[in-house]
Protein backbone atom coordinates (compact mmCIF):
# COMPACT_ATOMS: atom_id res chain seq x y z
CA UNK A 1 0.00 0.00 0.00
CA UNK A 2 1.13 3.30 -0.92
CA UNK A 3 1.86 5.39 2.05
CA UNK A 4 3.37 8.99 0.90
CA UNK A 5 3.05 10.05 -3.04
CA UNK A 6 5.42 13.30 -4.09
CA UNK A 7 4.39 14.83 -7.15
CA UNK A 8 5.51 18.18 -9.03
CA UNK A 9 3.75 21.29 -6.82
CA UNK A 10 0.01 21.59 -9.43
CA UNK A 11 -1.12 24.34 -9.97
CA UNK A 12 -5.35 25.26 -10.15
CA UNK A 13 -6.66 26.21 -13.28
CA UNK A 14 -9.64 27.77 -11.65
CA UNK A 15 -10.23 29.40 -8.45
CA UNK A 16 -12.36 31.61 -6.53
CA UNK A 17 -10.50 34.03 -4.52
CA UNK A 18 -13.13 36.75 -3.80
CA UNK A 19 -11.65 39.99 -2.72
CA UNK A 20 -11.47 42.21 0.81
CA UNK A 21 -11.45 40.13 3.80
CA UNK A 22 -12.74 37.35 2.45
CA UNK A 23 -9.79 37.13 0.31
CA UNK A 24 -7.16 37.75 2.02
CA UNK A 25 -8.95 34.69 4.51
CA UNK A 26 -8.87 32.19 1.66
CA UNK A 27 -6.14 33.32 -0.47
CA UNK A 28 -3.44 31.25 2.29
CA UNK A 29 -5.40 27.73 1.62
CA UNK A 30 -4.70 27.92 -2.34
CA UNK A 31 -1.11 29.24 -2.36
CA UNK A 32 -0.20 26.44 0.57
CA UNK A 33 -0.94 23.37 -2.11
CA UNK A 34 -0.83 25.40 -5.86
CA UNK A 35 2.12 27.50 -7.43
CA UNK A 36 -0.46 29.08 -9.55
CA UNK A 37 -4.01 29.87 -9.97
CA UNK A 38 -5.88 31.05 -12.82
CA UNK A 39 -8.11 33.12 -11.06
CA UNK A 40 -12.20 34.00 -11.80
CA UNK A 41 -13.09 37.54 -12.51
CA UNK A 42 -16.82 37.50 -10.98
CA UNK A 43 -16.18 39.64 -8.28
CA UNK A 44 -18.95 42.83 -7.39
CA UNK A 45 -18.31 44.86 -9.78
CA UNK A 46 -16.27 42.52 -12.28
CA UNK A 47 -12.82 42.53 -13.03
CA UNK A 48 -13.60 43.54 -17.27
CA UNK A 49 -10.46 44.92 -17.85
CA UNK A 50 -6.24 44.62 -17.93
CA UNK A 51 -6.31 47.45 -15.86
CA UNK A 52 -8.54 46.07 -13.18
CA UNK A 53 -7.10 42.74 -13.64
CA UNK A 54 -3.81 44.22 -12.69
CA UNK A 55 -4.55 45.95 -9.95
CA UNK A 56 -6.56 42.86 -8.63
CA UNK A 57 -3.68 40.25 -8.85
CA UNK A 58 -1.51 43.20 -6.74
CA UNK A 59 -4.44 42.77 -4.13
CA UNK A 60 -3.48 39.01 -4.26
CA UNK A 61 -0.07 39.28 -4.40
CA UNK A 62 -0.16 41.11 -1.35
CA UNK A 63 -2.34 38.46 0.34
CA UNK A 64 0.12 35.59 0.14
CA UNK A 65 2.10 34.92 3.15
CA UNK A 66 5.73 36.05 3.36
CA UNK A 67 7.45 33.11 2.24
CA UNK A 68 5.17 31.43 -0.41
CA UNK A 69 5.57 31.07 -3.71
CA UNK A 70 2.49 31.90 -5.56
CA UNK A 71 1.22 33.37 -8.85
CA UNK A 72 -2.30 34.61 -9.62
CA UNK A 73 -3.00 33.94 -12.90
CA UNK A 74 -5.89 36.56 -14.28
CA UNK A 75 -9.00 36.82 -16.51
CA UNK A 76 -10.55 39.14 -17.68
CA UNK A 77 -14.99 38.79 -17.82
CA UNK A 78 -16.00 38.81 -20.93
CA UNK A 79 -19.50 41.36 -21.35
CA UNK A 80 -21.55 42.09 -24.56
CA UNK A 81 -19.08 45.41 -24.52
CA UNK A 82 -15.59 43.73 -24.35
CA UNK A 83 -12.91 45.47 -26.02
CA UNK A 84 -11.31 42.73 -28.01
CA UNK A 85 -7.98 44.83 -28.28
CA UNK A 86 -7.63 45.36 -24.89
CA UNK A 87 -7.51 41.70 -24.06
CA UNK A 88 -4.74 41.04 -26.62
CA UNK A 89 -3.18 44.19 -25.34
CA UNK A 90 -3.68 42.55 -21.21
CA UNK A 91 -2.06 39.20 -23.12
CA UNK A 92 0.93 41.07 -24.33
CA UNK A 93 1.98 42.66 -21.41
CA UNK A 94 1.82 39.40 -19.08
CA UNK A 95 -1.66 40.83 -17.60
CA UNK A 96 -3.86 38.19 -18.47
CA UNK A 97 -3.84 34.64 -19.17
CA UNK A 98 -6.90 33.86 -20.03
CA UNK A 99 -10.71 35.37 -20.63
CA UNK A 100 -13.72 34.13 -18.72
CA UNK A 101 -17.36 33.58 -20.51
CA UNK A 102 -20.17 34.15 -18.18
CA UNK A 103 -23.70 33.62 -19.95
CA UNK A 104 -25.18 36.19 -18.34
CA UNK A 105 -27.24 35.07 -15.04
CA UNK A 106 -25.40 31.29 -14.86
CA UNK A 107 -23.89 31.69 -11.67
CA UNK A 108 -22.82 34.15 -8.78
CA UNK A 109 -22.03 37.01 -9.45
CA UNK A 110 -22.87 36.39 -13.54
CA UNK A 111 -25.06 39.37 -14.26
CA UNK A 112 -22.91 41.15 -16.21
CA UNK A 113 -22.22 38.08 -17.82
CA UNK A 114 -23.07 38.06 -22.30
CA UNK A 115 -26.53 38.04 -23.09
CA UNK A 116 -25.38 36.66 -26.83
CA UNK A 117 -22.76 34.72 -27.48
CA UNK A 118 -22.78 35.30 -31.30
CA UNK A 119 -21.90 38.69 -30.97
CA UNK A 120 -18.48 37.82 -29.87
CA UNK A 121 -17.02 36.77 -32.83
CA UNK A 122 -14.56 39.87 -33.12
CA UNK A 123 -13.52 39.48 -29.48
CA UNK A 124 -13.00 35.54 -29.93
CA UNK A 125 -11.04 36.43 -33.59
CA UNK A 126 -8.99 38.82 -31.40
CA UNK A 127 -8.63 36.21 -28.49
CA UNK A 128 -7.47 33.74 -31.14
CA UNK A 129 -4.70 36.05 -32.50
CA UNK A 130 -3.39 36.65 -29.22
CA UNK A 131 -3.06 33.59 -27.81
CA UNK A 132 -5.54 34.15 -24.79
CA UNK A 133 -7.15 31.31 -23.80
CA UNK A 134 -10.72 31.25 -23.30
CA UNK A 135 -12.31 29.73 -20.14
CA UNK A 136 -16.45 28.99 -20.32
CA UNK A 137 -18.53 28.67 -17.95
CA UNK A 138 -21.07 25.73 -20.14
CA UNK A 139 -24.04 26.14 -19.47
CA UNK A 140 -27.24 28.04 -21.28
CA UNK A 141 -29.38 29.87 -18.94
CA UNK A 142 -33.09 29.94 -20.85
CA UNK A 143 -35.45 28.94 -18.46
CA UNK A 144 -36.94 26.26 -20.51
CA UNK A 145 -33.92 24.05 -20.53
CA UNK A 146 -33.98 21.77 -17.09
CA UNK A 147 -30.94 22.62 -14.76
CA UNK A 148 -29.68 19.10 -15.24
CA UNK A 149 -29.11 19.58 -18.69
CA UNK A 150 -27.90 23.10 -19.33
CA UNK A 151 -24.63 21.60 -19.76
CA UNK A 152 -25.41 19.14 -22.87
CA UNK A 153 -27.31 22.14 -24.49
CA UNK A 154 -24.67 24.48 -23.99
CA UNK A 155 -21.94 22.25 -25.82
CA UNK A 156 -24.58 21.51 -28.52
CA UNK A 157 -25.99 25.15 -29.00
CA UNK A 158 -22.75 27.34 -28.82
CA UNK A 159 -19.76 25.42 -27.49
CA UNK A 160 -19.42 23.29 -30.67
CA UNK A 161 -19.47 26.45 -32.60
CA UNK A 162 -17.22 28.13 -30.97
CA UNK A 163 -14.84 25.77 -31.98
CA UNK A 164 -15.55 25.05 -35.19
CA UNK A 165 -15.33 28.62 -36.49
CA UNK A 166 -12.28 29.46 -33.98
CA UNK A 167 -9.84 26.27 -34.50
CA UNK A 168 -6.61 28.44 -33.31
CA UNK A 169 -8.31 29.36 -30.30
CA UNK A 170 -7.99 27.66 -26.84
CA UNK A 171 -10.70 26.84 -25.05
CA UNK A 172 -11.13 25.52 -21.17
CA UNK A 173 -14.82 23.88 -20.77
CA UNK A 174 -14.38 24.56 -16.73
CA UNK A 175 -15.64 22.16 -14.23
CA UNK A 176 -17.15 19.76 -16.42
CA UNK A 177 -19.97 18.11 -14.75
CA UNK A 178 -21.64 15.38 -17.69
CA UNK A 179 -20.37 12.65 -19.86
CA UNK A 180 -21.69 14.75 -22.16
CA UNK A 181 -19.03 17.21 -21.61
CA UNK A 182 -16.38 14.68 -21.31
CA UNK A 183 -17.47 13.23 -24.81
CA UNK A 184 -16.72 16.52 -26.35
CA UNK A 185 -13.85 17.26 -25.09
CA UNK A 186 -12.18 13.92 -25.83
CA UNK A 187 -13.73 14.33 -29.58
CA UNK A 188 -12.42 17.72 -30.32
CA UNK A 189 -9.56 18.94 -31.28
CA UNK A 190 -6.20 19.53 -29.21
CA UNK A 191 -6.99 23.05 -28.27
CA UNK A 192 -9.97 22.46 -26.14
CA UNK A 193 -10.01 20.85 -22.69
CA UNK A 194 -11.56 20.48 -19.85
CA UNK A 195 -11.24 21.26 -16.03
CA UNK A 196 -12.97 18.50 -13.23
CA UNK A 197 -13.66 19.76 -9.58
CA UNK A 198 -12.97 17.58 -6.38
CA UNK A 199 -16.69 18.14 -5.70
CA UNK A 200 -18.01 16.40 -8.85
CA UNK A 201 -15.71 13.47 -8.17
CA UNK A 202 -17.13 12.70 -5.04
CA UNK A 203 -20.66 13.31 -5.14
CA UNK A 204 -23.59 13.04 -7.23
CA UNK A 205 -27.08 15.77 -7.28
CA UNK A 206 -28.35 13.03 -3.97
CA UNK A 207 -25.69 14.67 -1.82
CA UNK A 208 -27.82 18.10 -1.73
CA UNK A 209 -31.13 16.54 -0.63
CA UNK A 210 -29.88 13.77 1.85
CA UNK A 211 -31.41 14.68 4.49
CA UNK A 212 -33.12 17.37 3.52
CA UNK A 213 -31.67 20.33 1.74
CA UNK A 214 -27.95 20.58 1.79
CA UNK A 215 -27.11 24.07 0.39
CA UNK A 216 -23.38 22.95 1.16
CA UNK A 217 -23.67 20.36 -1.64
CA UNK A 218 -24.69 23.11 -3.93
CA UNK A 219 -22.69 24.50 -6.14
CA UNK A 220 -23.23 25.71 -10.03
CA UNK A 221 -23.35 23.65 -12.21
CA UNK A 222 -25.06 21.42 -10.34
CA UNK A 223 -23.42 17.78 -9.33
CA UNK A 224 -25.68 15.76 -11.92
CA UNK A 225 -26.16 12.00 -11.55
CA UNK A 226 -23.98 8.85 -10.89
CA UNK A 227 -23.52 7.86 -14.18
CA UNK A 228 -21.98 11.86 -14.77
CA UNK A 229 -19.78 11.24 -11.60
CA UNK A 230 -18.40 7.96 -12.87
CA UNK A 231 -17.92 9.21 -16.09
CA UNK A 232 -15.70 12.66 -14.43
CA UNK A 233 -13.89 9.82 -12.75
CA UNK A 234 -12.70 8.04 -15.66
CA UNK A 235 -11.92 11.00 -17.51
CA UNK A 236 -9.96 12.37 -14.14
CA UNK A 237 -7.82 9.25 -13.79
CA UNK A 238 -7.01 8.10 -17.26
CA UNK A 239 -4.11 9.71 -17.89
CA UNK A 240 -5.04 12.08 -21.00
CA UNK A 241 -3.61 15.68 -21.16
CA UNK A 242 -7.16 16.77 -22.11
CA UNK A 243 -8.54 17.27 -18.77
CA UNK A 244 -6.70 18.90 -15.53
CA UNK A 245 -6.80 20.13 -11.81
CA UNK A 246 -9.56 23.00 -11.34
CA UNK A 247 -10.80 23.28 -8.31
CA UNK A 248 -13.78 25.70 -8.65
CA UNK A 249 -13.49 26.40 -4.72
CA UNK A 250 -15.81 29.13 -4.10
CA UNK A 251 -16.25 30.43 -0.64
CA UNK A 252 -19.37 32.01 0.68
CA UNK A 253 -20.24 33.11 4.32
CA UNK A 254 -22.10 30.03 6.20
CA UNK A 255 -25.38 32.29 6.64
CA UNK A 256 -25.08 32.99 3.06
CA UNK A 257 -25.05 29.69 1.72
CA UNK A 258 -27.98 28.31 4.70
CA UNK A 259 -30.09 31.13 3.86
CA UNK A 260 -34.19 30.97 1.63
CA UNK A 261 -31.61 31.59 -1.73
CA UNK A 262 -28.55 30.21 -0.87
CA UNK A 263 -25.60 31.03 -3.11
CA UNK A 264 -24.04 28.38 -5.08
CA UNK A 265 -20.54 27.32 -4.46
CA UNK A 266 -18.37 24.78 -2.47
CA UNK A 267 -15.12 26.25 -0.60
CA UNK A 268 -12.80 23.04 -1.33
CA UNK A 269 -9.38 25.06 -1.24
CA UNK A 270 -8.73 24.09 2.20
CA UNK A 271 -7.94 20.37 1.43
CA UNK A 272 -8.16 20.09 -2.34
CA UNK A 273 -4.96 17.98 -3.12
CA UNK A 274 -6.47 15.73 0.08
CA UNK A 275 -9.41 15.60 -2.07
CA UNK A 276 -8.74 14.35 -5.02
CA UNK A 277 -6.03 12.49 -4.27
CA UNK A 278 -8.66 10.03 -2.22
CA UNK A 279 -10.60 9.59 -5.28
CA UNK A 280 -7.73 8.82 -7.54
CA UNK A 281 -6.91 5.83 -5.33
CA UNK A 282 -10.16 4.68 -4.71
CA UNK A 283 -9.99 4.39 -8.25
CA UNK A 284 -6.57 3.16 -8.66
CA UNK A 285 -4.71 5.41 -10.35
CA UNK A 286 -2.26 7.18 -7.74
CA UNK A 287 -0.19 6.66 -10.82
CA UNK A 288 -2.34 9.41 -12.80
CA UNK A 289 -2.23 11.89 -10.55
CA UNK A 290 0.75 13.86 -11.44
CA UNK A 291 -0.06 14.31 -14.75
CA UNK A 292 -3.62 15.33 -13.52
CA UNK A 293 -2.80 17.64 -11.13
CA UNK A 294 1.13 19.10 -12.06
CA UNK A 295 1.69 17.97 -15.83
CA UNK A 296 -1.23 18.42 -18.29
CA UNK A 297 -2.45 22.28 -17.15
CA UNK A 298 1.00 24.04 -18.13
CA UNK A 299 1.06 21.98 -21.20
CA UNK A 300 -2.07 22.96 -22.39
CA UNK A 301 -1.80 26.77 -21.30
CA UNK A 302 1.88 26.89 -22.80
CA UNK A 303 3.59 27.11 -19.36
CA UNK A 304 6.52 25.74 -18.03
CA UNK A 305 6.01 22.81 -15.10
CA UNK A 306 6.56 23.99 -11.68
CA UNK A 307 10.25 22.64 -10.63
CA UNK A 308 9.70 22.30 -6.91
CA UNK A 309 7.47 19.26 -5.25
CA UNK A 310 4.62 18.54 -2.87
CA UNK A 311 4.01 15.33 -1.03
CA UNK A 312 1.13 13.52 0.46
CA UNK A 313 1.25 10.96 2.95
CA UNK A 314 -1.50 8.62 4.21
CA UNK A 315 -2.67 10.32 7.45
CA UNK A 316 -6.25 10.22 8.67
CA UNK A 317 -7.24 13.99 8.74
CA UNK A 318 -10.57 15.56 10.53
CA UNK A 319 -12.34 18.00 8.60
CA UNK A 320 -13.49 20.87 10.68
CA UNK A 321 -17.33 21.63 10.73
CA UNK A 322 -16.41 25.06 10.20
CA UNK A 323 -13.72 27.91 9.18
CA UNK A 324 -12.80 31.20 10.61
CA UNK A 325 -12.15 33.32 7.21
CA UNK A 326 -11.33 36.90 8.33
CA UNK A 327 -14.04 37.13 10.82
CA UNK A 328 -16.48 34.85 8.33
CA UNK A 329 -17.72 31.61 9.11
CA UNK A 330 -17.16 29.15 6.42
CA UNK A 331 -18.37 25.80 5.69
CA UNK A 332 -15.47 24.04 4.00
CA UNK A 333 -15.85 21.17 1.55
CA UNK A 334 -16.10 17.40 3.94
CA UNK A 335 -17.29 19.47 6.68
CA UNK A 336 -17.19 17.06 9.63
CA UNK A 337 -15.57 13.97 7.53
CA UNK A 338 -12.12 11.92 7.53
CA UNK A 339 -9.78 12.20 4.54
CA UNK A 340 -7.26 9.37 4.81
CA UNK A 341 -4.36 11.73 3.14
CA UNK A 342 -2.41 15.06 3.93
CA UNK A 343 -0.18 17.01 2.43
CA UNK A 344 2.79 17.35 4.35
CA UNK A 345 4.32 20.87 5.33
Amino acid sequence: MTESLTIRRPDDWHVHLRDDEMMRGVVPYTARQFARAIVMPNLSPPVTTTEAARVYRERIRAAVPAGVAFEPLMTAYLTDATDGADLARGKAEGVLTAAKLYPANATTNSAHGVTDIDKLSGVFAAMENSGLVLCVHGEVTASDVDVFDREAVFIDRHLTRIVQEFPGLKVVLEHITTSEGVAFVEGAGRNVAGTITPQHLHINRNAMFAGGMRPHAYCLPVAKREQHRLALRKAATSGSGRFFLGTDSAPHAKEAKESACGCAGIFNAPFALESYVQAFEEEGALGSFEQFASLAGPAFYGLPVNEDTVTLERVSVDVSETLDIGGTSVVPFHAGEKLSWRLSA
